[in-house]
């Protein structure tokens, strides 16, 4: 999966520094790997309302605690939650665990909202897992952005 992320980069000219590693279970598990690497380390969330008819990708720096009531309020749904591991292999070809803003290039439906913490933005780059969770890109914050809207998605900051 790593390769269709590596041709769209490629055909948007975007430059980018990958750390191959070890599988990263956790984001704690992945700064270990990319310790002194300049970038802010993100945390990507996907979640969903109750009736599974809306989708969320939350993207923050993986030191913060996401706050759902927060959230809820931005998003203006009563309730969201996690999105179940199936939920995400169906809308992004996902696995658990390797949450990523690159996984909206299997997003078929085009149907998830994304949402980019406001206090990460200004940073030069930020970190994610290319679609597995066997390397880490570094990605500067304007191509990320660059990225998304060629496919067609709206980047909100909260």
């Amino acid at each position: 999966m790593f390769e269709e992320v590596k041709d769209k980069l490629a055909e948007l000219g975007i430059d980018y520094q990958l750390v191959e590693h070890a599988p990263a279970l956790t984001t704690e598990q992945a700064d270990e790997f990319i310790e002194g690497i300049p970038g802010v380390r993100t945390k990507t969330l996907f979640l969903t309302n109750k009736k599974k008819r809306n989708f969320y990708l939350v993207i923050m720096d993986d030191a913060k605690r996401l706050n759902m009531d927060k959230f809820k309020e931005i998003a203006g749904k009563k309730q969201i939650k996690m999105a179940s591991e199936k939920s995400l292999f169906e809308k992004m070809g996902l696995p658990s665990r390797v949450v990523s803003p690159f996984g909206l290039l299997n997003n078929a439906d085009h149907d998830i909202q994304v949402y980019f913490d406001k206090e990460i933005v200004d940073e030069d780059r930020m970190s994610f897992h290319p679609n597995t969770n066997e390397k880490t890109i570094f990605i500067k914050t304007e191509d990320l952005f660059k990225f998304l809207k060629n496919l067609g998605y709206e980047a909100f900051t909260r």
